[in-house]
């Protein structure tokens, strides 16, 4: 994308209102692939406030040549599978319910968003957490399988197949809820 490549040169170039571009941009996306991960609010917000930081600190080195968004995306999701092996989890899980009543329209329409929210990432929490990586990574990071696979350093079969067991376990705990 052309804004994309425009807002890295002028981050390189230390741009500030570049860099808040990029956060206005990416925030949301971010915050919902930490969430997908960890299933926690504080946590999925201090993973792409971490990320943002070690960003800002880069300009002068950064060097993307690639998409900006993968690329944000990918740095979230290793930060927040980091956070999973340090077991520094939290039980939070409100950031989806305050995004989905942004959203939506009705008092009413608002806490059908924020219960399905709920049910989705309960649902997650419940899989294996290969499944749930290779979901989040699929969806929200919109990584194809190859990229997953790389990032995984597992084979693309492997990884297709992950993501097939995946949706089916979350079709079985929803059992048609939603």
């Amino acid at each position: 994308m052309i804004e994309d490549e425009l807002l890295k040169l002028r981050f390189k170039r230390g741009s500030a209102e570049a860099l808040r571009r990029i956060y206005e941009k990416y925030l949301d996306y971010l915050l919902s692939v930490a969430m997908a991960f960890l299933n926690d609010a504080a946590a999925a917000e201090d993973i792409v406030h971490d990320v943002f930081v070690a960003l800002a600190r880069s300009a002068g080195s950064f060097r993307l040549t690639g998409n900006l968004k993968h690329y944000l995306g990918t740095c979230v999701a290793n930060r927040a599978r980091d956070r999973l092996r340090d077991g520094k989890r939290h039980a939070a899980r409100r950031a989806a319910e305050t995004a989905s009543q942004a959203r939506a329209q009705t008092p009413e329409d608002r806490l059908v968003c924020a219960e399905q929210a709920r049910q989705v990432y309960e649902a997650l929490s419940q899989i294996p957490a290969e499944q749930r990586e290779v979901i989040a990574l699929r969806i929200k990071a919109g990584l194809r399988f190859a990229e997953i696979a790389a990032l995984q350093n597992a084979s693309y079969v492997a990884v297709q197949a992950r993501y097939r067991r995946g949706i089916e376990n979350l079709r079985s705990i929803l059992n048609g809820r939603l």
